[in-house]
């Protein structure tokens, strides 16, 4: 791993869209408001709109967070624009220019460029050719950073994967899903690995079943054009939850290297038996039961007839040694009750002998919000009572960490990981692969389906009816009603005297 000196440019291409003002720039003035990005590096931001410096300015700190107002113009200070087209070399030329100039007046022998292609799939190839022609140092580092999704199905991925390849290696190339940079994901391989307490148990001896849940709170609020192509198992689980279950199931590598981390990911993932499109639920949200939510039929820019999949629930089956027979369960929805991103794993039942009824251990990962680890485990009930209770081994990141903590956000982190040359957080070309094989099939038998039955929930539920039932048909074993009580505070009645 390389990382950057102090002189360095990165350029954001797709500068003008959402999610460059969204993430991208707030991203980067988080580094700088951190003292993680060098101070005199330069920062372009490059797009087709005409645009001028001051607007440009005020299109991308409107989404700045933290730092005084001196901090925020010391960073706008780093920052310029370009106007120019995405196929065309006049716009890479004026790059180029950029470029050059800057490295000239600071004496820079080796140019350090980082390229961000916060764009559409649609453009990458031609992006990247006027890159590799243009602005490609001779003698020098280049990293490209290109967004999800890479591709729509396996045969697109590799087309993309074919037009990209001859114009750069793979160590130039950073496949960037934020779901990596998130705080409780990185820290899957220290909890896993760092810990004997988990580290021993992690296999199917112990293990009874594992879960990853997305949960989000909202429908597709008029942006349904976008998602009615896509579905919700191509927005976040084809690669959000599949990248959060591999490093939940992967052997333990020989270090933090990144590519050992990433060789580890690659071999569990060939270890996934082929999904199985009879065990799943499928559903498509409704109007919520009193009516002021609107269903995703409602939603003026998707067909009224759309057999998109606004929620799914199925099941994975690994076949190795560790985790043969261990249900695994990836669910995802849009217009739930909540939202909320985890990892539920539960434990085997102990033997009952001197119990008559206990509950079973399970270890929950609250990725999103408010990071958090806990175990429920058994106890006494204090005081004189002999009956046990279900409690928490609890470490809520918001009271264990002090509020001046700084957690980077996941762009953050994956923004400082290039700028350091660290692979480990990013998707390597053998493994979206395999991903796209393990997804390519089941996402084929749903869409050619005319007959595809999807199961309506209303607006603002828990999700489809049949879950709870699906859950406890793969392993899940629900803690009875009035069981689970956190803080317990006063004794039960038959502890008292």
């Amino acid at each position: 791993m390389t990382a950057f000196g102090e002189y360095y440019t990165i350029v954001i291409l797709g500068a003008s869209g959402d999610l460059a003002a969204k993430k991208t720039f707030p991203a980067l003035f988080g580094l700088f408001r951190e003292k993680q990005l060098s101070t005199k590096c330069q920062i372009i931001g490059y797009a087709r709109s005409d645009l001028s410096q001051e607007d440009f300015y005020n299109k991308i700190s409107q989404h700045f967070k933290g730092g005084d107002e001196e901090t925020k113009k010391n960073f706008l200070k780093l920052c310029s624009y370009v106007e120019g087209q995405y196929d065309a070399d006049e716009g890479f030329q004026k790059l180029k220019k950029r470029f050059t100039e800057y490295e000239k007046e600071h004496n820079v022998e080796k140019a350090e460029r980082l390229l961000y292609l916060a764009l559409p799939p649609s453009t990458f190839t031609s992006v990247c050719e006027r890159i590799k022609k243009n602005v490609y140092p001779k003698d020098g580092i280049i990293r490209v950073v290109i967004e999800k999704p890479f591709g729509h199905d396996l045969d697109s991925a590799r087309e993309l994967q074919k037009s990209i390849a001859p114009l750069f290696s793979e160590d130039e190339i950073y496949r960037i899903d934020h779901y990596l940079g998130k705080e409780m994901v990185k820290n899957l391989l220290v909890l896993r690995f760092g810990n004997e307490l988990f580290s021993g148990v992690w296999n199917k001896s112990h293990i009874a079943s594992i879960q990853v849940s997305f949960k989000e709170p909202f429908g597709t609020e008029g942006r349904g054009g976008y998602f009615d192509s896509i579905g919700i198992i191509r927005d976040v689980m084809q690669n959000h939850l599949l990248q959060v279950l591999t490093l939940l199931t992967m052997e333990r590598p020989v270090s933090f290297d990144p590519e050992a981390i990433r060789d580890e990911k690659v071999k569990v993932l060939k270890a996934f038996d082929a999904f199985d499109v009879n065990d799943l639920i499928v559903g498509q949200y409704d109007r919520s039961e009193d009516g002021k939510k609107p269903s995703y039929l409602d939603d003026k820019t998707v067909a009224k007839d759309s057999k998109c999949i606004t929620y799914c629930a199925f099941s994975v089956n690994i076949h190795n040694e560790r985790w043969d027979g261990v249900p695994m369960v990836l669910r995802a929805g849009k217009a739930l009750d909540e939202g909320k991103v985890e990892i539920r794993i539960q434990f085997k039942p102990v033997a009952r002998g001197m119990f008559k009824d206990i509950h079973r251990n399970e270890l929950v990962i609250r990725i999103q919000p408010d990071e958090a680890i806990y175990v429920k485990i058994n106890s006494k009930i204090p005081g004189v009572s002999t009956e046990t209770t279900l409690t928490d081994l609890d470490l809520t990141y918001s009271k264990r960490y002090s509020k001046d903590f700084w957690i980077p956000e996941a762009y953050e982190s994956l923004l400082r990981d290039v700028l350091h040359g660290n692979h480990a957080n990013f998707v390597r070309d053998d493994e979206l692969e395999v991903s796209w094989k393990l997804f390519t099939p089941l996402l084929e038998k749903l869409e050619n389906n005319p007959n595809l039955k999807l199961e309506k929930y209303p607006y603002g539920s828990k999700g489809p009816t049949e879950l709870r039932d699906y859950l406890q048909n793969h392993g899940y074993v629900f803690t009875r009603p009035g069981t689970y009580q956190w803080p317990l505070t006063e004794p039960d009645v038959k502890g008292k005297i």
